[in-house]
């Protein structure tokens, strides 16, 4: 394996390599994301429609060195009355040497805007969400069409209230070639930390190949094995199995470094604009130069958008919460899938570099109080002094942090769940699939609702799902196989499903629900009633998935087809499911009448009425087209 990496073309970097990106914003609270170039002093915020311009305190400015040219900026400024409701507020950083931060960013501001603005909208009438954005999918980028909707409004006031982005932001172990090429470029151009490894086939990071000859192989070469024998149904796994269970772990990235480039890549136009990826290359095998060319033109595609996605999260306040692919496939699916995942040294910094990256990029600014309190210092002591000890010790506390969920106080609320880290493991089989949350964490759940009479939910995972595709993970499940169809869903276990349809049908909960779902690569969107009850509550699950991501379009026609037949509105097949005491009823795509599943990359568009239910559910697709979903008398 090559011990060198690739040379970057360029020593000059733009002073912001990454952002800006609005976070956490309400009446109270302005949260703002960017990466520099450079080591910023004496910053100043100025907002303009909210009165309020002065030097930001050291407190309310959180830096970390990420490498010798990046360093992470996280503002977050707290007030009584900070922001005011639905007035347009434009937003602009000043150093006191640099000047305006933001003025150089190419294409950042809509239209004759001087700075970017938002809008901070505590009653939610209208919002985006999507997930499973994957830079080297063949379909296009639906962010980019979210943008080019926000550049034709005629006035900011017609933006949604936020954008939610509900799982997989990134993919840490599926990445293509030629941005794992990519990858190895920026680690050299920014100076972006190494490591050493424990059990591992080489001693540190610096000894990562990044040339084509070292590429889709990590499977075979880098990976950690299992160390014990294991058996299922329907296949065997031997000593030496891989431990990472995804089917497309050839670049499975290793290294914190790795999962910072990849971010910043997802994320930055900038960086793209520093290197020069080939689509030429030697090295590799007549098959793998194939799928080189055709990664490198989807990422071409990819990287001409940014500008617009940049543009998008500068202007609406963006929220995030991790799913698998964040950190690894079937990231916690089985007991025994955690045990030979935390057993091994080296696949347990592999998890907990990404879930460093997953804090720094995603979670810091979800909710950046409480988050502050408890990891600024572990990540501020491992950014200070880089070692194999204060990595595995702030590894050790995230993989013991227990508030990645969150909550805002907008009205409809909105509730987001972290479904990876509190699993409700199965007592009967290590191997079967855990519940997505345990019964503390449903109980926390449950308190959150009380008092409420409308909420959003934000569940990565479908509540409601397509019963025939959970059929056939049920199945699996049986057979031994529940990692081979990745069968993971609220009804799999049954202490989580029982608890989750309780709540629901508990007397105090709020009278409309409404289910924010992504991870599946199809979108569709349910009416959920309760059996032999009048009145309420009333439960819509809406799902929209991928962002840039789709599901294998023949399977999906069949998975349509047999629910449709297997499970409509009248059949009694229902009631041989854990869901047998509620009514679900299919919403239809108004471009197809026979079709309930939506195959297509887009971003979920939800309208609220006064009373938190939906008035319009639709999807807008990377091509622009728009899918609206429309009520049916029956499925």
């Amino acid at each position: 394996m090559s011990i060198s990496a690739p040379s970057a073309i360029s020593e000059s970097l733009p002073l912001i390599i990454a952002g800006p990106i609005l976070r956490h914003c309400d009446e109270q609270h302005f949260t703002l994301w960017f990466v520099s170039e450079k080591l910023l002093s004496a910053l100043s915020l100025t907002l303009q429609g909210a009165d309020f311009s002065r030097l930001l305190s050291a407190d309310e400015v959180h830096t970390i060195k990420l490498g010798t040219h990046a360093y992470q900026y996280l503002i977050n400024v707290t007030a009584t009355q900070l922001l005011p409701a639905d007035v347009v507020v434009d937003y602009q950083i000043h150093d006191a040497e640099l000047g305006a931060l933001f003025s150089a960013v190419t294409d950042l501001c809509y239209g004759d805007s001087h700075n970017p603005n938002f809008i901070v909208k505590p009653n939610i009438t209208d919002l985006l969400h999507g997930s499973c954005r994957q830079p080297h999918h063949h379909s296009g980028d639906a962010l980019v069409a979210a943008d080019t909707r926000l550049q034709a409004a005629d006035s900011p006031n017609e933006r949604p209230a936020l954008l939610m982005l509900s799982g997989d932001q990134v993919y840490v172990d599926d990445v293509a070639g030629p941005m794992l090429y990519a990858i190895g470029l920026v680690i050299d151009l920014l100076g972006l930390p190494s490591e050493t490894f424990s059990s591992a086939s080489i001693p540190c990071s610096d000894d990562i190949g990044y040339q084509p000859e070292d590429l889709y192989r990590r499977h075979l070469q880098l990976l950690p094995k299992t160390q014990y024998p294991a058996k299922t149904g329907l296949h065997n796994w031997y000593v030496n199995h891989a431990i990472f269970t995804s089917s497309s772990a050839e670049n499975h990235l290793v290294s914190v470094g790795e999962v910072m480039a990849l971010y910043l890549l997802s994320w930055s136009p900038e960086l793209w604009q520093q290197i020069t990826i080939p689509r030429d290359v030697q090295g590799l095998s007549a098959e793998h130069l194939i799928r080189w060319q055709q990664e490198w033109d989807n990422l071409l595609v990819f990287k001409a958008g940014l500008n617009q996605v940049r543009r998008l999260m500068a202007h609406l306040p963006t929220y995030m919460i991790f799913d698998d692919h964040d950190v690894t496939d079937d990231w916690n699916l089985t007991a025994k899938w955690e045990e030979a995942a935390y057993g091994n040294a080296f696949s347990k910094r592999i998890i907990g570099n990404a879930l460093i990256g997953y804090t720094l990029f995603q979670g810091l600014g979800n909710n950046p109080q409480p988050m502050l309190t408890n990891l600024a210092d572990p990540l501020a002591d491992y950014f200070r002094q880089l070692s194999a000890r204060t990595q595995d010790d702030l590894i050790d506390i995230l993989l013991k942090y227990e508030q990645w969920h969150y909550t805002l106080a907008t009205s409809p609320k909105l509730v987001v769940l972290d479904t990876r880290t509190r699993r409700w493991r199965s007592e009967s089989n290590l191997a079967k699939p855990s519940g997505l949350m345990d019964w503390e964490a449903l109980t926390e759940f449950q308190q959150e609702l009380v008092g409420e009479d409308k909420v959003i939910i934000v569940s990565p995972a479908p509540m409601y799902g397509v019963k025939v595709i959970e059929t056939v993970q049920r199945i699996a499940t049986m057979c031994g196989a529940s990692l081979m169809v990745d069968a993971e869903n609220w009804m799999a276990h049954p202490g989580t499903a029982n608890t989750l349809l309780s709540i629901f049908m508990h007397r105090k909960t709020p009278q409309q629900f409404v289910i924010l779902s992504g991870d599946v690569h199809y979108s569709f969107a349910y009416e959920v009633g309760i059996r032999f009850r009048h009145g309420g509550p009333q439960i819509y699950q809406i799902t929209c998935s991928g962002l840039k991501n789709q599901f294998p379009e023949k399977l999906l026609v069949c998975f349509d087809k047999l629910n449709a037949w297997l499970y409509g509105y009248y059949s009694p097949l229902n009631f041989f499911t854990k869901r047998k005491r509620m009514t679900i009823r299919g919403y239809r795509p108004n471009n197809a009448k026979d079709k309930r599943l939506v195959n297509h990359s887009g971003i979920g568009m939800v309208s609220f009425a006064e009373n938190g239910a939906p008035s319009k559910i639709s999807v807008l697709h990377s091509d622009m087209s728009e899918t609206q979903f429309i009520p049916t008398k029956h499925d």
